[in-house]
């Protein structure tokens, strides 16, 4: 005989028994490489059994959700006896402490069970799936679930508890994306940011949206650490005190910058689809090593830096090719297709390092030089031109450094900045060659990295005729923003005269810069529709206090088929706060 069971009668018997391989902290970030997971059969078999009891936990650091899909959304949280970090004794082969990792908190014989529920309602009536499962000190008290069973373009609230009891954790909010093939009933926003470096200032531009709670879902391009000993100002020194290398120290140095109230704020109200730049490991890292790590040592710091990186973060696998791929994609119905590069990481040739800018600049024109690597490059071709085939409005790209070419000039030591896609030039040719031997429109990059905002027309230079006034001939529009908390390139002390002074001299060496501030801290928020896309930059006046401040800085308009930005007569309305605006005005 055949007896239908519902979702409901499903969703109790899974909850009969709690799992380690229900917490996702354990795998690998790579379905293809498990001997990066934590090994669940050492785990079981160090455990004794007992678990903590509700009154020895406490959620620790919030929660989070994180890459959306149509049907189902990635939920964080931590509950631990304790909100200091571990020191595990069973670590992911490879990955092996440069510090000795005993200085941390000891591994314990206990585990903590933990429960989630999601539901379309705040107050839980509705419950759409939820589970059961453990974590221990080998995942540093870490928890990530998958929700599943969820409708697309829906909003969702969740919440975990100690398993059996009423200790909760916060409630958080989170959205699913729309179905590939769904029409978008209407505009989709984002918040964009890079670069939050706790030491140097507060975290306000995080709070900008959860106060005007006026985004969909968040971007980060990268910097989410920044991985350095560095003194404070303003008494915001981050654990451990000194540069990390060991899984403890990466996994301190996260917990750390999580205690930051508007960063966590805005991971319990929004779903983050974040993508690392180099601080996540180290400054200036390239496939062979970093500003001050290489060989071993650097193999041994890296994979210990995405393992904390995946355990901290709301993030999926991904069907990688190697162990330490974090590009991927994102469908969000038939509005926009997001792509999120890895750019600095990955598979890119020798940057600039110390006391090499000539080495690196005799390679700039070199063919076979790649800033992604060559697979992710295919790839990102491919996904360009299947979106393109589609029929999806727009192509968004999350990339971590500035893709027009910039000429610096004299403001700073070289006449480019060869870090950036301007020290890969043939690279950047190829990315232009596809969308013109495809036809493809409406692509947007978006950049971090740079501690400053720049708004320009994606115009091949020297290849294709472009005109700065009207902006023909451009394919597509760039969009990067500045730092949250770091400091400019043009000094941390620099004056709003000054940085504006310097920013009028970069507009006027770049035909296709149509707007540039070097002042300012924050992020920018986009409002994505079919017909054009709004971008809006926020100024946070002062990083140095705690403060709900901000400013709109500028504002651009991008028009469906156009593949430059909007004049009006001029770009933004020829109006902007601070900085240079080309044929326009800039008033505080």
């Amino acid at each position: 005989m055949f007896y239908h069971v519902g979702l409901g009668a499903l969703v109790a018997a899974a909850l009969v028994e709690a799992s380690y391989e229900n917490n996702l902290a354990y795998s690998s970030p790579s379905r293809r490489h498990p001997s990066l997971a934590v090994p669940l059969a050492h785990v079981s078999k160090r455990q004794t059994g007992d678990l903590f009891t509700p009154d020895e936990l406490n959620f620790t650091h919030g929660v989070a959700s994180g890459d959306p899909e149509s049907d189902s959304v990635i939920l964080w949280t931590r509950l631990a006896p304790t909100s200091e970090n571990v020191a595990s004794d069973l670590v992911p082969k490879g990955v092996v402490p440069i510090y000795d990792e005993r200085e941390g908190a000891r591994p314990s014989s206990k585990a903590a069970c933990v429960e989630f529920k999601i539901a379309t309602d705040s107050r839980f009536c509705k419950v759409v799936d939820q589970g059961r499962a453990y974590t221990t000190s080998d995942v540093d008290y870490t928890v990530k679930f998958e929700a599943n069973h969820l409708k697309p373009f829906t909003t969702y609230y969740y919440q975990f508890n100690v398993c059996g009891s009423k200790k909760t954790s916060p409630q958080g909010r989170t959205k699913t994306l729309p179905a590939k093939q769904q029409k978008v009933d209407k505009n989709v926003n984002l918040a964009v940011y890079s670069c939050s470096n706790y030491p140097v200032g507060y975290f306000n531009a995080y709070g900008g949206p959860v106060r005007k709670d006026s985004v969909d879902y968040v971007l980060h391009l990268g910097d989410y650490i920044y991985e350095y000993k560095s003194t404070s100002s303003i008494g915001r020194v981050p654990q451990p005190d000194r540069e990390i290398y060991s899984l403890y120290d990466y996994r301190t140095r996260i917990a750390t910058y999580r205690t930051d109230p508007d960063l966590s704020a805005s991971h319990a109200r929004f779903p983050w689809i974040p993508v690392w730049d180099d601080h996540e490991v180290a400054n200036n890292a390239w496939k062979n090593g970093t500003q001050n790590s290489s060989g071993d040592v650097f193999r041994k710091r890296k994979q210990a830096a995405v393992r904390a990186y995946f355990e901290w973060m709301p993030i999926r696998q991904v069907e990688m090719d190697d162990s330490l791929r974090i590009w991927r994609s994102f469908s969000v119905g038939t509005l926009f297709d997001l792509m999120m590069l890895d750019t600095r990481q990955y598979d890119r040739d020798l940057t600039v390092l110390s006391g090499n800018v000539a080495e690196v600049e005799k390679l700039v024109d070199l063919q076979n030089r790649t800033v992604m690597g060559f697979k992710q490059e295919a790839w990102f071709y491919d996904q360009l031109k299947r979106s393109s085939r589609r029929g999806a409005a727009w192509r968004v790209v999350g990339n971590q450094i500035v893709f027009s070419r910039m000429a610096v000039g004299t403001l700073f030591s070289s006449p480019y900045n060869y870090d950036q896609w301007d020290g890969y030039l043939a690279n950047r040719d190829r990315v232009y060659q596809t969308l013109v031997d495809n036809s493809i429109n409406n692509t947007i990059m978006l950049a971090g990295d740079s501690h400053a905002s720049w708004v320009s027309d994606l115009a091949w230079l020297g290849k294709k005729d472009y005109d700065e006034k009207t902006g023909a001939g451009a394919f597509g529009v760039e969009l990067a923003g500045t730092a949250v908390s770091s400091n400019s390139p043009a000094g941390a002390n620099i004056t709003p005269s000054a940085a504006n002074n310097a920013s009028q001299v970069l507009i006027s060496q770049n035909p296709e810069l149509q707007w540039q501030d070097l002042y300012y801290r924050g992020y920018f928020e986009m409002s994505i529709g079919y017909d054009a896309i709004t971008a809006k930059y926020f100024g946070t006046p002062d990083r140095r206090v705690r403060s709900s401040d901000e400013i709109l800085l500028a504002q651009f308009l991008i028009k469906n088929g156009e593949n430059r930005l909007a004049r009006n007569p001029t770009v933004g309305g020829g109006q902007a706060k601070s900085g240079a605006l080309k044929n326009g005005v800039v008033s505080p």
